[in-house]
């Protein structure tokens, strides 16, 4: 069973992706360390999740490293090689996200980056979302012809973004927005009622409770990505 409208499942290795697009997942997001809000998966993880499921579904995060959206020349140009090597191996899309010092959009950074990413699709993520002013990076990321906007509207959750994911859904043009952010299966329906063109969630569950941690190890178990999760999603987005 496949969704009527787009379900995106982020995950971390490949168990997660032949889960999710088992479940009638529509794409992925693929990224290490969802726990700090994802990064840039290792060219291991990438190549093996490629081979997992189809490379045109996939769309790699490509985060340097957490704390923020502004980044340093060496930052950026590590970004443009990873964004290089991810579509070099055949991934469908990339994404991305910067911001200037002031918390507008990095205009030159975002057009080096989508430079870098060629054909593949260009998915701006939820940087959006910590800008000092959403609905204007949303405008200005719709100039640029990005080609898919991550945004839970400016809240914490994408449920309590709704007004806002409905204004940009009625002057997004071309662009597709798709709603992200503490997203439930139960919060589905109303997403797309909003006018959203897709739906983002990590359907995760926690795993490996009993291997042994502590000092040096993190915290006890690791993220796995949800089944039943997955097909709630999907059955709501049908």
């Amino acid at each position: 069973m496949s969704a009527l409208h787009p379900v995106e499942i982020a995950v971390q290795d490949p168990a997660g992706a032949r889960i999710a697009m088992a479940g009638g997942a529509t794409r992925l997001e693929l990224c290490q360390a969802l726990e700090a809000g994802g990064l840039t998966p290792s060219l291991g993880l990438l190549e093996a999740v490629l081979t997992a499921v189809d490379p045109a579904a996939v769309n790699v995060l490509v985060r340097p490293r957490g704390g923020g959206f502004v980044y340093d020349a060496d930052e950026v140009a590590i970004v443009s090689a990873d964004i290089r090597a991810c579509v070099d191996r055949g991934a469908g899309g990339v994404v991305v996200g910067t911001l200037d010092a002031s918390g507008g959009l990095d205009v030159d950074t975002l057009r080096r980056w989508r430079d870098a990413a060629g054909p593949a699709t260009l998915v701006f993520h939820r940087a959006i979302d910590a800008s000092a002013d959403p609905s204007a990076v949303f405008d200005a990321l719709v100039a640029e012809g990005v080609d898919r906007v991550l945004t839970s509207g400016g809240a914490p959750r994408s449920i309590d973004g709704l007004d806002m994911l409905a204004a940009f859904a009625a002057r997004s043009g071309d662009v597709e927005v798709m709603a992200g952010g503490g997203v439930q299966p139960a919060d589905i329906a109303a997403l797309f009622a909003a006018g959203v063109d897709a739906v983002h969630l990590s359907a995760r569950s926690r795993a490996g409770h009993d291997a042994p941690s502590g000092p040096g190890g993190g915290s006890a178990g690791h993220d796995v990505t949800d089944a039943a999760t997955v097909a709630d999603a999907v059955a709501a987005a049908g």
